[in-house]
């Protein structure tokens, strides 16, 4: 039997994704889910479609960037399920409007043809709202849902955490969104920060740095591309493709259960991309 049977497994971000995949796989191993996004009609699609295959589902609307609704929603957790046991802190915002896009084709240009060296210009031309903006739910959110589950966790001392970071937050393949790997490198930082200190709660803490990951909204993008745009892409990652929903879920399942003695661990699958 799959160790997180019968668990109540919280995956923030569920509606669509890489969310929607990760919990889908906790609960095809018999988690009991509790999911969470701000895309409501998106996330009740997703919550039928997990009932129908089997699962049990509880879902609600919940912005992981504000400390209130985030304690209301743990809150309704544990009144409908039981006590939140595992935690995948998946929801973040993710560099993919027009000016994101426009700042990624000029950085794998950089990247892969021998024009002059000079800066990008990312840095200085990034406004406030939009650092803000990511900090408050990449990483304000990711405390926020973190200090929640362990005011669960720590009574019974047992809990499995999963922080979806970032190959952003580890290398400079992101260099066009400096205020996205500034944020997953403060979930690096704070991943190994709070497993060393619940870790003899028997409260395992982890984090996953993805680097490419093939999800509908990454593929719109790719799809955007002209085939010489797509080719540098792929340049930079030496398996020439990127990773599957299902690699990255099944990851997850296996650091959300019991079989394995990781804490304060960045794992990073991305092709190579190091």
């Amino acid at each position: 039997m799959n160790s997180v049977w019968g668990r109540v497994c919280v995956v923030t971000g569920s509606a669509r994704g890489l969310g929607r995949a990760i919990a889908a796989a906790l609960g095809a191993a018999g988690g009991r889910l509790a999911l969470c996004d701000i895309l409501t009609d998106e996330l009740e699609q997703t919550a039928a479609d997990l009932r129908a295959a089997g699962c049990e589902v509880f879902a609600a609307p919940c912005d992981v960037s504000d400390s209130a609704s985030v304690d209301a929603f743990f809150a309704s957790v544990e009144q409908a399920l039981g006590p939140v046991e595992v935690l995948v802190n998946n929801a973040a915002l993710v560099p993919g409007g027009p000016q994101d896009e426009v700042r990624r084709n000029r950085h794998y240009a950089y990247l892969t043809t021998p024009e002059p060296r000079t800066s990008l210009g990312f840095t200085s031309a990034m406004s406030d709202d939009d650092w803000l903006r990511y900090w408050g739910v990449n990483v304000h959110g990711v405390f926020f849902c973190t200090r929640a589950a362990l005011r669960q966790m720590e009574p019974r001392a047992f809990g499995r955490i999963v922080n979806i970071a970032s190959i952003a937050g580890l290398s400079t393949y992101s260099a066009h969104s400096p205020h996205y790997s500034a944020t997953k490198g403060a979930v690096i930082a704070f991943t190994r920060s709070v497993a060393a200190e619940v870790a003899g709660a028997n409260i395992f803490v982890n984090a996953i740095a993805p680097g490419g990951v093939a999800t509908p909204m990454f593929d719109q993008y790719l799809a955007s591309l002209d085939a010489e745009a797509r080719g540098r892409l792929f340049q930079i990652i030496p398996a020439g493709r990127l990773g599957t929903m299902d690699e990255y879920a099944g990851l997850v399942l296996y650091l959300a259960g019991d079989g394995h003695y990781l804490a304060g661990q960045i794992i990073s699958p991305n092709g190579g991309m190091v």
